[in-house]
């Protein structure tokens, strides 16, 4: 395992499509040994001296103390760029910001959110950067969370073979959400010999090459992928359920986030009579913040199967395991 580490050192993460199935283990062996580390009150000084910047065009809670809280306990300096008070805001380049940047520092982490540009900046700044690019949420990937709902799955069932996860949409009147967490999770999932049902009302479809790919992950991986519009057939049996809101972006552009359309959609909501249909181990997951209003009643997610805060938990160990594989040239030892 430790032959593979030197593959990370300065390689850009927009998505985990761009890493083997063995790469995706180190990371996640990297992430248990420094939450191991964590709960030891041991010392992670991985990135001392390493610095990193971390560009936000949108809102955020997880993702961002997850990094600069991380960055901090390796021993480095995060800092927080909020890009509404950067020159960005005045038509700067991705071009000129990823270089200037990547001279400053060690890694550039971004979160940018708009339909079909986020992704599209985000890898201009890494064709540009001489340092890696991490990806904190685009228009179509959030690796970062899809790697803490693995490893907060490995570490409810200890394994993940045959398990039926079930990726259901729900409805929310927040804002109109990014399709970045289920398109990242049907794309990791399969690969990990895990049954996925993906389930959603007419129009919140996710990209037809997601699907693909997808099945073609779950071909060669022993997994499965189940599209289905019936809310109840995700729920029956289920050891896993993310029921968790999506823009219909692929259908409709629209930045119109609350229409007749969807408070047709009142029904999708994760309950306790939705639960039951599921296994008795069931665990209700999700990305948060959780729109409790409309996705889930409290009953569910402040419920013995919720485990959401071990799953936001998570993200600072990802996060840190992340940090120090592709920013740092030598990594934690073997541990487990």
């Amino acid at each position: 395992m430790e032959k593979i580490a030197p593959r990370f050192a300065g390689r850009h993460l927009i998505t985990l499509e761009d890493f083997t199935k063995e790469e995706i283990d180190y990371m996640l062996k990297v992430s248990h040994d420094f939450k191991d580390a964590f709960y030891a009150n041991e010392k992670t000084p991985w990135l001392e001296g390493k610095t990193g910047f971390l560009m936000f065009f949108e809102q955020s809670t997880r993702t961002r103390n997850s990094f600069e809280s991380g960055m901090a306990q390796l021993g480095g300096h995060a800092t927080f760029l909020d890009t509404s008070m950067m020159q960005i805001a005045h038509g700067e380049s991705a071009k000129d910001t990823a270089v200037i940047l990547s001279s400053f520092g060690h890694m550039i982490a971004c979160r940018y959110c708009n339909w079909g540009l986020g992704n599209k900046y985000i890898r201009e700044m890494a064709k540009w950067s001489t340092v890696p690019i991490i990806n904190l949420q685009c228009d179509l990937y959030h690796p970062m969370q899809a790697l803490a709902d693995l490893m907060t799955i490995e570490d409810e069932f200890g394994k993940t073979k045959h398990l039926k996860v079930s990726v259901i949409w729900a409805m929310a009147t927040t804002h109109k959400k990014p399709i970045s967490v289920p398109v990242s999770q049907v794309l990791l999932f399969p690969r990990y010999g895990i049954d996925v049902t993906l389930a959603y009302p007419e129009g919140y479809d996710l990209p037809d090459w997601v699907i693909e790919k997808a099945r073609k992950n779950a071909a060669e991986n022993g997994g499965s992928l189940t599209i289905t519009h019936d809310m109840d057939a995700a729920y029956k049996d289920a050891d896993v359920v993310f029921p968790k809101n999506w823009g219909s972006w692929v259908t409709n552009q629209s930045t119109t986030v609350v229409d007749d359309a969807l408070l047709a959609l009142k029904a999708w909501k994760c309950t306790p009579e939705k639960m039951a249909l599921a296994k008795p181990t069931c665990r209700y997951m999700h990305a948060l913040p959780a729109d409790r209003v409309n996705e889930v009643v409290d009953e569910v997610i402040d419920g013995p199967q919720s485990v959401v805060y071990q799953e936001a938990e998570n993200r600072i160990h990802t996060a840190k395991a992340v940090m120090a594989l592709f920013v740092h040239d030598k990594l934690p030892s073997d541990r487990r």
